[in-house]
């Protein structure tokens, strides 16, 4: 069989052999060299060997984003009760009209061999204006974590900022759910999501997904527990990326 490779070689043009090895055609190293004048007669003594070897596999990522800016007003003071029905109409609502995605985000969105969306609609918005037209899919697993307030006197009014660390603090740390889902169940959801991104880099294939602040947070969390780590981005902004890739103990 070696002689049989040999002699195909030998009727290939020197142009041949160089696209044959670059495509991984044949090993060099048990075939010869490249060139006819180097491996003739006269060019024994300074016949080269080089061998081929295979090209490495591609890497997967996972590429988590957070959604644009919501259609939903923060400069407002709110008691308890306020801030539970402000958080119901921002779970429902869109992203402003006439955003535009950082370009970054735009070429992640061309680059990801496979999209996921949160089932909810400020993530769908985000997804359209960032995939522009490829189709992705959306998925009830990757929606925010709850933020149920606290049960503070009705004359305590903060902003909705201020009432979201504190709700996201009751939630973590005291188990204050009103009935929703708990820490532990969100975090088993964020095994489910991370074990659902990384299925999807099978092959080498580069994955966004375009979700939420926090529970982005709790899958990059997953991730980094499955040996993958984070290669790029930081912050929790509206539209802000993180690009996590495969560790040596990935799974």
């Amino acid at each position: 069989m070696k002689t049989q490779a040999i002699r195909a070689i030998a009727r290939q043009t020197f142009k041949e052999r160089i696209v044959s090895f670059l495509e991984g055609g044949y090993d060099l190293k048990a075939l010869g060299c490249l060139s006819p004048r180097l491996c003739g007669p006269r060019g024994r003594g300074r016949q080269f060997m080089v061998e081929a070897t295979a090209a490495p596999a591609k890497q997967g990522a996972i590429v988590l984003a957070r959604h644009g800016e919501p259609a939903l007003s923060r400069r407002i003071r709110l008691n308890a009760d306020g801030y539970r029905r402000w958080w119901a109409t921002y779970e429902a609502g869109g992203i402003l009209e006439d955003q535009a995605p950082p370009n970054t985000l735009l070429a992640l969105g061309r680059e990801a061999d496979v999209i996921f969306a949160s089932t909810r609609k400020r993530a769908i918005e985000t997804a359209n204006a960032v995939v522009q037209g490829k189709p992705f899919t959306c998925e009830a697993v990757f929606v925010e974590a709850p933020l149920p307030p606290p049960h503070f006197p009705s004359f305590i009014k903060l902003k909705p900022r201020t009432w979201g660390v504190i709700s996201r603090t009751a939630w973590w740390f005291f188990a204050h759910t009103e009935g929703a889902e708990s820490k532990r169940e969100a975090n088993l959801r964020a095994d489910a999501a991370a074990e659902r991104l990384v299925a999807a880099t099978e092959g080498g294939a580069t994955v966004l997904l375009l979700a939420h602040g926090f529970f982005n947070l709790m899958v990059g969390r997953a991730l980094k527990r499955r040996g993958w780590r984070q290669a790029a981005g930081r912050g929790y902004k509206y539209w802000a990326t993180r690009r996590f890739t495969p560790g040596p103990e990935a799974r």
